[in-house]
């Protein structure tokens, strides 16, 4: 079991601040998710004598990917979770406590339990903030009279609630305008609850199924944006491009769209419904919007780094990855999976005065369930938006074996293979470039 650490001392504080109880660690890690806990392991794999601490409040770690399952009624949310003490390496010094505040300059980090945290190298990788409150009305609606969302576990069993009892009329389900995780997301619910309607006498006849996009197509990839409108065709469902989400009126169950014109407003639309799926709007924490790490050109304070070597453009003993980075690519663990091992190399190439050699190319992947028994396996280099395959299988098709993959395989690997560092020994399967 991991060791653990709270704040119960005190000794002298940066800047003059109240007193702080000061540690220090030659690597520290704000985060302990998907990134957070699969660098760790792969840094341990290259030295195990490495200290290491990770700067985590929660003590439950959640199988994010599995919260679309779970709306959809294939898992339960308990099916997605475990302890972090079953997750975090044993010989990383887990910190109880949430970062407020980073000293780049003094190599620093203050947590809520004041701590001060003080490091050789850091890898920023919290996760991604969801901002509820940017869309009027929806936190005083959301788990109730048809309101939800998967992006949490709070709500994801009661979008599966929502479905089975969805007796007919307007089923709207939204995407924001800002980046989000697991961009796919929104969509995959949509099939399923479609499916299930279907599923049911008479019940689709009578339902208008919506998709609601401040874009001007259904994803961000051309080759995959083709399939997904050609299987909302297909499906009939009602899609409405530069539509923005911008209020829910929950005694009303009434949705208002600002609709857009070169991202700009240009008029708002509000239309009723009896279910709604709210991607909500995202961005990094405030604590790194507010802090020196943050990209001074991004309006949602992503952590500002290269894209290859994933090091920070001003302190170069700081790396990140994950959702709150500023890698210009989607944001999903098939992306954290890639970019760990680069953080890993890179971070300890830096230790010994080495170049930073190792490169992410902007790989991600998104496994797009279009119903119960299919899915697109959308692999791609998200910095060229091209499409790319593990497989010898052209990736644009919908297949059974993909639906496969993703409720039974991914899961598996997730929990015994990436959060371990396991995935990154020996030989695997490099994805290529598919011109089929």
């Amino acid at each position: 079991m991991s060791s653990t650490l709270q704040a119960s001392e005190n000794t002298p504080a940066l800047d003059d601040e109240k007193p702080r109880k000061v540690v220090h660690y030659p690597i520290v890690i704000i985060g302990g998710g998907a990134a957070g806990i699969t660098t760790a392991s792969l840094l341990l794999k290259q030295d195990p004598s490495l200290s290491i601490a990770i700067i985590e409040p929660s003590e439950k770690h959640y199988y994010q990917p599995g919260w679309t399952l779970t709306g959809g009624g294939v898992f339960q949310i308990e099916d997605t979770v475990k302890s972090q003490h079953q997750v975090i390496p044993k010989t990383v010094t887990w910190i109880i406590e949430r970062a407020t505040e980073f000293k780049p300059d003094q190599n620093a980090v203050l947590t809520t339990g004041n701590l001060q945290v003080e490091y050789d190298g850091l890898i920023v990788c919290p996760g991604i903030q969801i901002d509820w409150h940017l869309i009027k009305g929806l936190k005083e609606a959301i788990g109730k009279n048809g309101v939800t969302s998967n992006y949490s576990p709070k709500y994801a069993p009661y979008t599966w609630e929502s479905i089975r009892n969805f007796s007919g009329g307007n089923a709207l389900f939204t995407y924001p305008n800002t980046p989000i995780k697991c961009g796919g997301a929104p969509q995959k619910i949509m099939y399923m609850a479609d499916d299930h309607f279907r599923s049911k006498m008479g019940l689709r006849e009578r339902s208008d199924v919506m998709f609601l996009t401040p874009s001007t197509r259904m994803f961000g990839v051309e080759a995959y944006a083709n399939v997904l409108g050609k299987v909302a065709k297909e499906r009939d469902i009602n899609v409405k491009f530069a539509h923005n989400l911008k209020e829910i009126k929950g005694e009303q169950q009434e949705a208002v769209f600002e609709i857009l014109e070169n991202d700009t407003p240009v008029d708002e639309v509000s239309i009723p419904y009896n279910f709604i799926h709210v991607a909500p709007p995202q961005s990094a924490p405030d604590f790194i919007k507010q802090s020196p790490l943050a990209d001074p050109e991004s309006p949602y304070g992503w952590v500002d780094i290269y894209p290859g070597t994933l090091q920070h453009k001003r302190y170069p003993n700081i790396f990140s990855l994950g959702d709150a980075s500023s890698a210009p690519t989607s944001k999903t663990a098939a992306a954290v999976r890639k970019q760990a091992p680069v953080v890993a190399q890179n971070l300890l190439s830096f230790f010994n005065s080495r170049p930073l050699v190792s490169e992410y190319d902007g790989y991600t992947c998104c496994p797009l369930i279009t119903g119960y028994d299919k899915a697109v396996m959308a692999e791609f280099d998200g910095y060229n938006c091209q499409p790319t395959s593990s497989f010898p299988l052209n990736p644009t098709k919908e297949r059974w074996v993909m639906w496969l993959m993703k409720k039974h395989a991914l899961p598996w690997i997730y929990w015994n293979r990436m959060l371990t560092g396991k995935p990154f020994e020996g030989n695997y399967i490099k994805p290529l470039r598919w011109r089929g």
